[in-house]
């Protein structure tokens, strides 16, 4: 069945075509049919209210009906919306026509046959308007999900790592405890030193897999209490809480880091060596509670340390730092 209450506009400076046309669109029990003699106007009415099917005369002074398809399609790519286009001609050669299909026209009909094709014309702009419609809400809709799921996710989709939300989230509950029971928070960064010295010489997928194989070794070395977290893209963090303050040193993540440095990782390019750098930023409750910023601050300032070192370094985050 026809949709009779499709929004088409007719844009013809005959005023005399623009009757026929308006006529047989209307006896014909389409409801929503306006019409105006130039081209400015019509973009105006699109403007206040978007249509279907926009028929147009090819031929007008100001703006022709290829120059009007260009302004209607921008309008387009604006409000996420397409119009079926529709131009009445009486050119009937092949390159004319070529011509308008390269302009974004969708159809035409022919002056000389305009009242036996315009009706099944209509049908079909209808069916072809409400597809392509559909699948531009469809597509705006799934965008905006995606947008939500990025913004709540915290997961690395690379390594299936929690990501830095999700860090951000874990350390500030680490602290908050730490500071109501007491004992220490550890956020040990490890970095990649040469990482972008494998970057220059390995493929993205070797990298990926090299990636991959980082977190796997670290999720083997970290204790299961801890938290594990991929915070850039040659970085991690380990996020642990200590009752004892005294337990928590460089010592208890030795093995951590001795464990990344010491053994290969293996890749379809063969075994690869990293070199890590470790920085443990330690937060004892008794000397105050820093903020998620105090935390981040030290460690990757400690990372440099480690890095020009070459050794696990430790530090602590001065309070207040980054206010």
């Amino acid at each position: 069945m026809p949709n009779l209450d499709l929004p088409i506009l007719v844009v013809d400076d005959a005023k005399f075509s623009s009757m026929v046309v308006g006529r047989t669109l209307r006896n014909a029990g389409y409801r929503d049919v306006r019409i105006v003699n130039n081209a400015p106007e019509a973009l105006q009415l699109i403007e206040q209210r978007p249509v279907s099917v926009l028929i147009a005369d090819w031929l007008m002074p100001e703006m022709d009906g290829l120059e009007l398809t260009d302004q209607v399609r921008q309008q387009d790519e604006q409000n996420n919306h397409y119009t079926y286009v529709i131009l009445l001609t009486a050119r009937e050669s092949v390159e004319a026509l070529s011509e308008a299909f390269d302009r974004g026209v969708d159809d035409y009909i022919y002056k000389s046959d305009m009242t036996k094709q315009l009706i099944p014309r209509i049908f079909a702009a209808d069916r072809m308007a409400d597809r392509q419609n559909t699948l531009l809400r469809a597509n705006s809709l799934l965008i905006e999900n995606n947008r939500e799921l990025e913004s709540t996710n915290i997961i690395d989709l690379e390594t299936g790592l929690c990501n830095t939300k999700y860090g951000r989230e874990r350390l500030t509950k680490m602290l908050r405890h730490a500071e109501s029971r007491g004992g220490s928070s550890a956020y040990v960064l490890c970095g990649i030193r040469n990482w972008q010295e494998l970057k220059r010489k390995h493929p993205p997928t070797v990298m990926s897999e090299l990636a991959i194989g980082i977190a796997r070794r670290l999720s083997t070395l970290i204790r299961p209490i801890d938290a594990l977290c991929r915070v850039g893209d040659n970085q991690f963090a380990i996020i642990a809480y200590f009752p004892n303050s005294d337990h928590c040193t460089t010592t208890a993540f030795r093995r951590v880091f001795d464990g990344i440095n010491h053994k290969a990782l293996k890749t379809t390019a063969g075994y690869i060596s990293v070199e890590a750098g470790m920085v443990l930023c330690k937060a004892d409750a008794q000397n105050g509670t820093p903020s998620i910023q105090d935390m981040e601050r030290a460690a990757v300032q400690g990372l440099v340390d480690a890095y020009d070192t070459r050794r696990f370094t430790e530090t602590a985050p001065e309070i207040g730092a980054t206010a």
